[in-house]
Formats: structure tokens, sequence, C-alpha cells
């Protein structure tokens, strides 16, 4: 695997499920696991695999494949028929046999990782399988927030965004004059001030001449998420 560098704060909001009947093993990668993310259940065999997958939450499954007394590759076939379980699967093993990679192409298993484990690999690994999911769930937050201000927005507001939004050009520039908006959306001129200079109060827009405007994203993004973690 490629070993690039990745952000693995994001893995802190992720709670594991760690199968692996090496006992040494299963405590020493635990401890270090605890320190990246939410939460690691740690489990020797199936049987304790299965009750937490029903009495807790779990973002990703790590499995060795050959158990002491079962095959994880079994398992995860097990949960999916029988519970309708689609939790990503991260496996390990001491082996590259070709039908276990087989296997895990048809259960479309999220990696495979040979043992003895490197430890920057499996959370490089982690990383990759939840980048995703925080992904559909930063695009779903977005979307959230555009409908709420759809509804409790004026929408001549909305309509002067979105037409500064999309005439910026390629230095996030803005160069049109009140009268040039006027013209292309009907709308006062008094409500088309307020608006602008709500937009420089909050220095997303940053005057630079008449009627030349920088649309400052990193501000945008402070409003968002700066203020919020002070």
């Amino acid at each position: 695997m490629e070993q690039k560098n990745r952000n693995l704060d994001i893995l802190k909001e992720f709670h594991l499920l760690y199968i692996e009947d090496d006992l040494s093993l299963l405590k020493n990668s635990t401890e270090i696991l605890q320190d990246f993310v939410k939460t690691v259940h740690s489990v020797s065999n199936t049987k304790d695999a299965l009750e937490v997958l029903q009495k807790n939450r779990v973002d990703v499954i790590i499995s060795d494949i050959l158990l002491e007394e079962d095959n994880g590759i079994e398992f995860i076939k097990r949960i999916r028929k029988e519970f309708n379980n689609f939790t990503p699967v991260i496996l390990t093993t001491a082996y590259t046999d070709t039908n276990y990679l087989l296997e895990s192409i048809k259960l479309k298993v999220e990696n495979y990782i040979v043992k003895p484990i490197n430890i920057k690999e499996l959370l490089n690994t982690i990383h990759d399988t939840v980048l995703p999911m925080m992904q559909k769930k930063e695009i779903k937050r977005s979307y959230n927030v555009i409908k709420t201000i759809s509804v409790i927005c004026d929408s001549k507001q909305i309509e002067i965004i979105k037409f500064i939004v999309n005439n910026l050009d390629k230095n996030n520039i803005f160069d049109f004059s009140y009268a040039d908006i006027m013209e292309k959306i009907d709308i006062s001129k008094p409500t088309l001030v307020k608006i602008f200079k709500a937009l420089i109060d909050k220095g997303i827009l940053v005057k630079l001449q008449r009627s030349k405007y920088l649309f400052d994203e990193n501000r945008l993004d402070y409003l968002n998420f700066g203020e919020k973690s002070e």
C-alpha cells in the first residue's frame, strides 16, 4: 500500500470491531488503535464478535481470516446473509492464498492486510475505508445547510449569493456593479446594498475597488467551522 500521509484525526469519530485470536497481537494492536479511534471492541472469536455487532455501533470490522475456531471470511458471509450487515471489512492474514483473495473480492472487502501487521499500514487502511463515509456525511450536512437556508432566507438573498458565486473569475474576483446586477436580477438597489454590506461586514466579500470584490473562501470556511470550535 502506498504510504502517503493521511489525516488520521478523522478516525476519532469511528468505532471498530477487531477480531484476532492471537491474544498478544490483539492486546498490542488494540492499545495503539485506542489512541486513534473512538472505540475498539476487541474479541478473539466470532461468537463474541456477533454479540458486539448486535449491541453496539460498529463502523469498521477488522478480522483475521484463520481464527482458532472459525474463519473470518465465513463470518462475514454469515452476518451479511443472515443479519443484512454490510459494515466495511478489513481482513488480516498470515497467508496470501489466492482463494482468500477471490473470496474477499466477492464479498467486496475493503482491504486485505498480510501479517505481520504494520500499524501505519493498518491505520492508513482504516482511514481509506472510513473516508468515503465521512465525505458522504459532510455532503449530506452541507445539503441540509443549503436546504435550511432556502427555508429561512429571503429568496432574493439566495439569488444574489448564487449570482455572485457563479460569476467569480479564476481568482475569485467578482466584477459587477449594482447596475449590472439589477439588469440581471429584479431587485431594488437598497436591498442589494444591504446584502453586499452584510457580506462585506462578515469578511466574505472584500472590496478591492469600485464594483470589484474578492470572494474570500477561507473566511467562509472560518465562519462555518472556525468560530464553532473556539
